[in-house]
């Protein structure tokens, strides 16, 4: 347990990075572009990936060094951070290089999650395992919910180029925390060997598992249901949020509106 809070603390760490970098980049992408298709586009390309692949992810998982996985994941997203940053100070960032960088970025974190979830089977003895899934459920609502409170409060000052260059210290933390961390590899179960045979197959396997079980399918509809339509709401909320903002800059004193202008930076170039 010791060893997988600190792993769940390096995720925590990471992840408020990560946060706050989708916060300036939600900014960014408004300021150049003042539409929501854009920001739809940006997260679109982010989280399209992790759809995709997660089938193949989780068989990979399966068959390779789990602490491995989570380390190139977390390394190959911290240089995708780090070419924006670059991109960015140097005033040639522009919405395309988002797509790009975050589809990549997507792709190695469809790895992140399966191998960090399946590290609780092999480093806590049952009787951990809520204790386990409950420190992984507080992590993930804890940086959403703390990660755009410290963008918001950081980014008048440090400007984006700062939140950028903080989430690539997050991921040297997540980095670090893995590396002094010993993640032993699990046995292979009956139902393992029974599913055991090429990538294709046992990535298809998964499905069949869950085909074969009624009430797991009818679980994973809701959830499919609940995170489907709950995406639009999340897609339009920062769009109506910005655009409301600039309306009432617009009604300010010529000195507020300035004030207010200088809050968000202008993004580069």
């Amino acid at each position: 347990m010791f060893g997988f809070t600190i792993i769940a603390l390096g995720q925590f760490v990471s992840m408020l990075g990560t946060g706050m970098t989708r916060f300036a980049i939600t900014i960014y992408a408004w300021q150049g572009t003042g539409e929501a298709t854009a920001l739809a586009l940006v997260g679109f390309f982010a989280f399209g990936p992790s759809v995709l692949l997660s089938p193949i992810a989780g068989a990979i998982v399966d068959r390779a060094n789990r602490k491995l996985v989570m380390m190139l994941s977390d390394l190959a997203a911290g240089l995708m951070t780090l070419a924006v940053l670059g991109l960015y100070l140097t005033g040639e960032l522009q919405i395309w290089h988002l797509f790009v960088t975050g589809a990549l970025s997507g792709a190695f974190e469809s790895f992140q999650f399966p191998a960090y979830s399946a590290a609780v089977t092999t480093m806590l003895p049952k009787e951990q395992y809520a204790r386990a899934n409950g420190m992984i459920s507080l992590v993930e609502s804890a940086s959403g919910v703390v990660s755009p409170i410290l963008a918001g409060v950081l980014i008048g000052a440090l400007g984006i180029g700062g939140i950028l260059t903080i989430d690539v210290i997050t991921f040297c933390v997540a980095l670090l925390a893995l590396l002094v961390v010993s993640i032993p590899q699990p046995e292979r179960s009956e139902a393992g060997r029974q599913g055991q045979g090429s990538l294709w197959s046992e990535s298809g396997y998964g499905f069949k598992y869950i085909l074969q079980r009624p009430s797991l399918l009818g679980l994973q509809l809701v959830f499919f249901g609940i995170n489907f339509t709950s995406t639009f709401v999340w897609v339009l909320m920062a769009p109506m949020i910005l655009a409301r903002i600039r309306e009432v800059e617009t009604l300010l004193p010529d000195h507020d509106a300035a004030r207010a202008a200088e809050a968000v930076p202008a993004p580069a170039g």
